[in-house]
C-alpha cells in the first residue's frame, strides 16, 4: 500500500482531533490522476517535447533542401539538352535521381536494422551513385549562375570607366588631328597621351572586375583579420569552398530525413 511504513506527523493528529481548520483532500489509490497541462514557455526544457519537435524540424529541413536541390538539378539538367526533347530527357533523369538520393538513406538504414544486409548495401550503393550525380549537377548549376552574374558585374560601365573612355576618345581624336600631316614632336606627344589614357582605362576596368565578386573579397579579408594575417586564402580558395557548399548542402536532405526518423 502507498501508506506502508508512513509516519504520522503532528499536523495529522491536529486534523484528526479538530485542532486546526485545514482539510485534507481524500486520497483514493484507484482514482485517475488529473493530467497536468504543460506550460508552452517550458517546452524547451521538456525532453519529451523536444524529442517530438526535433524530428519534425529535421524532416521539414530535409524536404526543403530536397525541394531546392531537385529544382536546381532539374533546371541544370534541362539546360544541357541541345533541343527541347533532349532537355526534357535530361530533366527526366535528374529529378528521379534526386528523389532516390532523398529517400534511399532512410530505406537502406531500415533494411540494415531488419538484418537485410545485402539489400541495405545495394541501397547505399544506389544512394552513392545518385548522390554523386546530384552533387555534380549542383556544381554545374552554381558555377554557371555565379559565372554569369560575375561577368555581368565585371562588364558594367561605372562613372570611372565612362570618364576613362571619354578621356581616351579625346586623346585619340587629338592624336589623329596632330598626326595627319606627318609624325613629329607633337604627334609623338599625342601618342604618349593616348597610351596613358588607355592604361587609365585598363586600370578602371580592372578595378570594376575586382569588385565583381564582393563576397569573395570580403571573406578573404575576414579570414585574414580573424587569423591575424596567419591564414591568407586566395579568391580561388573561397570560390571552391563556396561551390562545394552550394552543391553539397541541397543534397543532404536524405541524410537529414534518416536522422530525423531516428531521433
Amino acid at each position: 500500500m502507498p501508506w506502508d511504513c508512513a509516519e504520522l506527523s503532528e499536523l495529522w493528529w491536529d486534523v484528526v482531533y479538530g485542532y486546526t481548520d485545514e482539510r485534507w483532500k481524500p486520497f483514493l489509490p484507484d482514482s485517475p490522476r488529473p493530467r497536468r497541462g504543460r506550460d508552452p514557455a517550458n517546452l524547451e526544457s521538456d525532453p519529451v517535447a523536444c524529442r517530438r519537435i526535433t524530428p519534425i524540424l529535421l524532416s521539414a529541413a530535409a524536404l526543403a533542401l530536397a525541394g531546392v536541390g531537385i529544382t536546381m538539378n532539374g533546371w541544370f539538367a534541362r539546360s544541357l539538352g541541345s533541343s527541347d526533347v533532349a532537355g526534357w530527357l535530361f530533366l527526366a533523369v535528374g529529378v528521379p535521381a534526386d528523389c532516390v538520393a532523398l529517400v534511399m538513406p532512410s530505406r537502406a538504414a531500415g533494411l540494415w536494422q531488419a538484418r537485410h544486409s545485402g539489400a541495405a548495401l545495394v541501397g547505399w550503393g544506389l544512394w552513392a551513385m545518385t548522390f554523386v550525380f546530384a552533387v555534380t549537377a549542383g556544381i554545374g548549376f552554381a558555377s554557371l549562375n555565379i559565372a554569369d552574374v560575375t561577368m555581368s558585374r565585371a562588364s558594367r560601365v561605372t562613372p570611372a570607366v565612362a570618364a576613362a573612355q571619354t578621356a581616351l576618345s579625346d586623346a585619340m581624336a587629338a592624336r589623329d588631328r596632330e598626326c595627319k600631316g606627318g609624325v613629329g614632336k607633337f604627334c609623338r606627344e599625342r601618342e604618349a597621351d593616348v597610351n596613358e589614357r588607355r592604361q587609365a582605362l585598363d586600370a578602371a576596368v580592372h578595378s570594376v572586375e575586382q569588385t565583381a565578386d564582393p563576397q569573395t573579397e570580403a571573406a578573404i579579408r575576414v579570414v585574414a583579420w580573424v587569423s591575424r594575417e596567419v591564414v591568407q586564402p586566395t579568391g580561388n580558395d573561397f570560390a571552391m569552398l563556396r561551390f562545394v557548399l552550394l552543391a553539397l548542402l541541397p543534397q543532404v536532405g536524405g541524410i537529414l530525413l534518416m536522422v530525423g526518423r531516428r531521433v
